[in-house]
């Protein structure tokens, strides 16, 4: 649980001493200026007694003195109520504090503040831009009616997602990685569904993983050790990876241990919940498909790509999806592939297919792996492994004789939000000579989080040099710091573990976060003016891109933590507030925190927003002093749920 409360941060300014040279002429002056600073003091002190009683003026004039010092008011705009509270309420809470049985907080809303009412319970698994329903309009070839298809402005609903009945806090990591809480995600499905595949068991109030996979009954750590007899897992070459058609993502759960960061993602209800029992374990997951568009990431971004039995059809359309594996994966890198069409040989029965099916598939991936240049390393029992050239100049060569695909003529190989996938080839950057890496050489991890990435180093993001590099790791390592003395529960191993950082830039808040046992999801908006998605994922940290007009591919209560830099601010007059802060409500866990940086204008209406949300909230001081224009809103959202489906009580 949570150590003592933080207290309310204000920097405090050293008051100035009197200068030597002063005339006793000076005196009246002073006294002059002494006379009207306590005329205002007490014009001031009579006008909230007015307004809001004797009893508040004490609280409020002790907070203003602290906070205010010589900072100027003339933009500053807050309304009574929210002065009040922002006043007299007392430090914010950020523990833990409800059980199972919890019926609730109810907290009586301010006349004066906008409501925002629970929605119902059907509401409880809400993915917009997923949803079941809409998605019947679009085309079921390619698995495009999968794709995000997002509501219209008059669809958003106006109310807050509500968490099942009995919800309860996660297990804290590692204990997460084995363990769910029925009552967070009541679906059965999987446990019958793949019962003699280990992936999930019931047992009475919670869900067990014991690891398994389609394709590793012996467990996902055994089946990784294999892999890692084929290549090296263990000397920090391969750090990022990327798994299609994850499951539950045991996969990318056991490789966390061999510090490797896994991006899973599969559709919405592929099978019943699968990534929303990923992200309740603490692993990395989103809702996503192969299909039209491609993958929400940049060229170049993963060391290994994964597939086991992720039932994806590598060999048709062109070969398009394997061409979008071949964008995402950096020089070098591996693909690696388990289950049909692999040892066919052996599982054709198993499988229910015939063998002049199997092998047909296996020789069209084949010939597609090979038209990509790719090479292949190795099959041996039911997995294969290719690797991608670290350089093009052979391929081109190649491409003069088979010319299936093209290289892709100038594009931007980065832009990756609803862009439509094509069917050639991403070539890669230039290099001198075949010895060379293509868009530069990286250090192997943990080296990589802080090393110049190739990106920077060779100038090809705009505006971000190797100083402002090193200058960015350096202030938000100061920043983490500030931050843990207003929410202590960021340094207490095991309260935080999903976390998202909505504008990421340089991955700074991430990194300042790598000796903790957390992950962060870093976004880069598509409305940024500089893409660094790449240089991300260079440092060996994950992301994706998304636009917060919209909502995020993934499940309600997905994050414990949300940090939100300069998002309202970037989307001003692009879409409205509460619309971004409602999806913020959807996506973050009951008692979970939200860290706001932004102008203090744009703040204290953030303020009435999340206060209509039923979020205990409080704006403090920038790091550097209170005469910084630049606030800080710590929010917490309190424990609430659906109500029981056999009482009328919410």
């Amino acid at each position: 649980m949570a150590g003592p409360n933080p207290p309310y941060y204000t920097a405090t300014a050293k008051p100035s001493t009197a200068n030597s040279h002063w005339k006793k002429t000076n005196l009246s002056r002073l006294a002059c200026l002494s006379l009207i600073a306590l005329l205002c003091s007490l014009s001031y002190l009579l006008g909230v007694w007015q307004h809001g009683g004797g009893a508040t003026i004490s609280a409020t004039t002790n907070n203003l003195r602290s906070t205010l010092r010589c900072f100027s008011t003339k933009n500053i705009t807050i309304s009574t109520a929210a002065t009040n509270h922002m006043s007299t309420s007392a430090a914010l809470d950020f523990s833990s504090h409800h059980s199972a049985d919890d019926g609730g907080s109810v907290t009586l809303p301010d006349e004066n503040i906008k409501t925002y009412p629970p929605c119902d319970v059907k509401y409880s698994e809400y993915t917009p831009c997923e949803d079941a329903q809409r998605s019947l309009k679009f085309d079921r070839d390619r698995l495009i009616y999968r794709e995000r298809h997002c509501p219209e402005k008059g669809e958003l609903l106006k109310c807050r997602v509500p968490a099942p009945y009995g919800y309860r806090n996660p297990f804290k990591w590692p204990a997460s990685r084995d363990l769910v809480w029925y009552a967070n995600v009541p679906h059965k499905e999987l446990t019958v569904e793949k019962a003699v595949q280990n992936w999930i068991r019931y047992e009475g109030d919670r869900f067990r993983f014991p690891g398994g996979g389609t394709m590793f009954p012996n467990g996902a750590d055994a089946y990784i050790d294999d892999i890692g007899k084929l290549i090296n897992l263990k000397d920090g070459s391969i750090r990022t990876a990327i798994d299609t058609g994850c499951g539950v993502a045991s996969w990318g759960a056991y490789l966390l241990s061999r510090n490797i960061l896994t991006m899973s993602f599969a559709p919405r209800d592929s099978h019943e919940a699968q990534v929303q029992f990923a992200l309740e374990r603490g692993v990395p997951a989103l809702i996503g498909v192969l299909a039209s568009k491609r993958l929400p990431y940049p060229s170049r971004a993963f060391d290994m790509a994964h597939c086991s039995r992720c039932l994806i059809p590598w060999g048709q359309y062109d070969g398009v999806f394997l061409i979008e594996v071949d964008r995402v994966l950096r020089p070098g890198g591996y693909w690696i592939l388990s289950g049909p069409p692999i040892r066919w040989k052996k599982h054709w029965k198993g499988w229910e297919r015939t063998r002049e099916d199997l092998n047909a598939e296996q020789t069209v991936i084949e010939n597609v792996a090979k038209s990509l240049c790719w090479k292949k390393l190795v099959e041996k029992d039911d997995i294969a492994i290719w690797q991608k050239p670290t350089n093009h100049l052979h391929c081109k060569r190649y491409k003069k004789i088979t010319k299936s695909p093209p290289f892709c003529p100038a594009q931007d190989p980065d832009k990756a939000w609803y862009t439509k996938m094509d069917t050639c080839l991403t070539p890669l950057p230039e290099v001198p000579n075949i010895q060379e890496i293509a868009g530069g050489e990286l250090a192997k991890w943990p080296e990589r989080l802080n090393a110049i990435p190739p990106r920077i180093s060779r100038g090809t993001v705009n505006g971000v040099t190797a100083e402002v590099f090193r200058q960015d790791s350096q202030l938000w390592t100061r920043r983490m710091s500030y931050y843990k003395t207003v929410n202590n529960q960021l340094g207490q191993t095991g309260r935080y573990r999903n976390l998202l950082d909505m504008n990421a830039y340089l991955g700074g808040f991430a990194a300042a976060l790598i000796e903790d046992p957390v992950w962060v999801m870093n976004v880069v908006p598509d409305e940024a003016k500089v893409n660094t998605l790449g240089v991300i994922y260079e440092r060996g940290l994950i992301g994706t891109y998304q636009n917060w007009c919209e909502a995020m591919s993934t499940y309600p209560r997905t994050y414990d933590l949300i940090h939100a830099d300069s998002v309202f601010t970037l989307y001003k007059d692009r879409c409205e507030m509460e619309d971004i802060l409602l999806e913020m409500d959807r996506i973050l866990r009951p008692e979970g925190s939200v860290i706001f940086r932004d102008d203090v204008d744009i703040l204290v209406k953030v303020k009435r927003i999340i206060d209509g949300l039923n979020w205990d909230s409080q704006i403090v001081d920038h790091e550097d002093g209170p005469l910084k224009r630049e606030k800080l809103l710590f929010a917490v959202k309190l424990y609430w749920t659906a109500p029981d489906q056999g009482s009328n009580t919410s």
